[in-house]
């Protein structure tokens, strides 16, 4: 009777991730195909177009994949987002096959249905974003560590080096997976043990061979991708307003779910003396936790970082289960746990919401009444619509002034036309500036090829920020000679403003200071529809 009860409830905690799998499957295959992509999710969709060893911002691997995906399904959305669907579906049946490795099958599926309630994890998979294949390749090189340090197979200590190679092949953070592994190796008796055994010997050069394509664009690029991620998107100063990442963190965890994962983090290290499974999952969980923690502190304060310690969440996902059996007799505990898993399945439909609403315009308006524009994901195609029809009416080299906005008209039109960029504050911010160099789409480019041509320029003018705008826009009228309105889209009650400019090309040669405001045309019709 006790073999079939205990049967019965793991039927039952399998069936119910498998009902939650599949129906979140179907919500983000629903996003997956009808939501915009965002500027740099467009980027990695032109940089599919022009393969590589890598680029100014990333290594290969997302540019490869969306390839991937456009050759298998053609253009569109889905097209380019279904390998990282793909992908991003692997990593619940990976947190599974982790705790049923660690501990035993029901904890994997409850372990799994965690890591589906988890904002940062559930959604994975959505857009075609480089950390969808950095965060599996992490999960699976966990998995593949547990195992390999258990049985030392040849078969696991391949999948490690495999993983980590994936791991350097989408993302300069591969660091982070190394250095966990690398203090876990150094910091446990079981990991010393390690560096005695031929495995772990070859899985370090395999792993290393995910390192040959960032050398190589890197050499050919003279350090442009080091440069960036390492050097020019970090001021390396203290600032004290990253002191609110763990803020940060419960928001993006949900407080309650964040409360228990520090919890299991906690007492994973007090275990982490016992071996097997507790120091791997105390040194990697905390390794993420920790660094990141003080990398914030003095690293890229501009720019969305929330997901970075995501891998070290799931191997906490699979330990939850264990550390709470016996606690959950205790009411408090019990009714604190079920709140948690409440409020963060709540976070994860919300997220889920937000996305579906921005997917549509009647939606994209709900959200900017609540104040809660979607301004990444809106007016693209819009853009891309009005672009082509100014070219067919009036034939032109076409130009945007930033890369953003020519990521996303370019992916609008398929490539139809080539697109080049002004030398925008934001290519730089984000490390495109020398890719469009190398691509011969920036403005040095333009002037050289196209001298005195028709010219259409689009210009975005809510995409720097209010004290950037006045400054930028100045700057236009040198960039373009004899601008001429011909069209403005002023989108959600103007927070969408891109206008469309006709002129010519200016000759090569250095860009003259920005204008004082009222000098310069441009200027003073994005100044009036403000005023509006």
């Amino acid at each position: 009777m006790h073999d079939r009860s205990v049967a019965l409830g793991l039927a039952r905690w399998r069936a119910a991730f498998l009902i939650a799998f599949v129906l979140l499957l179907l919500g983000r295959l629903v996003i997956a195909a009808s939501l915009s992509p965002f500027g740099d999710e467009a980027f990695y969709w032109q940089e599919s177009r022009h393969l590589a060893w890598g680029y100014s911002d990333l290594p290969p691997l997302t540019a490869w994949l969306i390839r991937l995906g456009e050759s298998v399904a053609g253009h569109g959305l889905l097209g380019m987002r279904w390998p990282f669907l793909l992908l991003g579906s692997a990593l619940p049946w990976l947190v599974v096959a982790f705790a049923r490795q660690a501990f035993d099958a029901r904890d994997g599926w409850q372990a799994g249905l965690l890591c589906l309630a988890l904002p940062l994890a559930g959604s994975l998979g959505v857009l075609a974003l480089p950390d969808v294949p950095l965060t599996v390749a992490s999960m699976l090189a966990l998995v593949a560590v547990l195992r390999a340090m258990q049985s030392d197979r040849l078969g696991d200590w391949l999948m490690l080096g495999g993983a980590l190679a994936m791991c350097w092949l989408t993302h300069y953070r591969a660091v982070m997976p190394m250095l966990a592994g690398l203090l876990l190796f150094v910091l446990t008796p079981r990991g010393r043990q390690q560096w005695r055994r031929r495995g772990f010997w070859l899985a370090m050069v395999v792993a290393a061979l995910g390192l040959i394509p960032l050398l190589i664009s890197n050499w050919q690029q003279s350090g442009a991708g080091v440069a960036f991620q390492v050097v020019e998107r970090n001021p390396w100063r203290f600032h004290a307003d990253a002191l609110v990442q763990p803020l940060e963190q419960a928001v993006a965890c949900t407080p309650l779910l964040y409360l228990l994962l520090l919890w299991a983090a906690y007492r994973s290290w007090r275990r982490r003396g016992e071996g097997a499974p507790w120091d791997v999952i105390a040194i990697v969980s905390l390794c993420f936790f920790v660094i990141y923690f003080v990398l914030g502190l003095f690293a890229d304060e501009l720019r969305f970082r929330a997901h970075w310690p995501l891998p070290g969440y799931l191997p906490l996902l699979g330990v939850l289960p264990v550390l709470l059996r016996s606690r959950l007799q205790i009411r408090w505990v019990r009714w604190f746990t079920c709140s948690a898993v409440a409020l963060a399945i709540v976070g994860q439909l919300s997220g889920f919401a937000y996305l579906s609403l921005a997917a549509s315009e009647s939606g994209a308006q709900v959200l900017a009444s609540m104040k809660a524009f979607p301004a990444r994901f809106v007016g693209w195609r819009e853009s891309g619509v009005a672009a082509g029809e100014l070219l067919r009416e009036h034939p032109a080299v076409l130009v945007a002034d930033n890369f953003m906005l020519a990521a996303e008209i370019d992916f609008q039109l398929d490539g139809a036309a080539p697109i080049y960029v002004l030398d925008s504050p934001l290519n730089a911010k984000h490390g495109r500036a020398p890719q469009l160099a190398i691509w011969h789409r920036d403005e040095a480019s333009l002037r050289e090829a196209h001298t005195g041509a028709p010219m259409l320029l689009a210009v975005d003018e809510t995409s720097l920020r209010v004290r950037e705008r006045s400054d930028w826009l100045g700057t236009l009228c040198q960039r373009i000679v004899e601008p001429q309105p011909l069209r403005r889209l002023d989108l959600f009650g103007g927070r969408k403003r891109i206008a469309f400019y006709a002129g010519r090309v200016p000759a090569l040669g250095g860009v003259q200071p920005p204008i004082a405001g009222a000098g310069c045309s441009i200027w003073r019709l994005a100044s009036a529809a403000y005023a509006q």
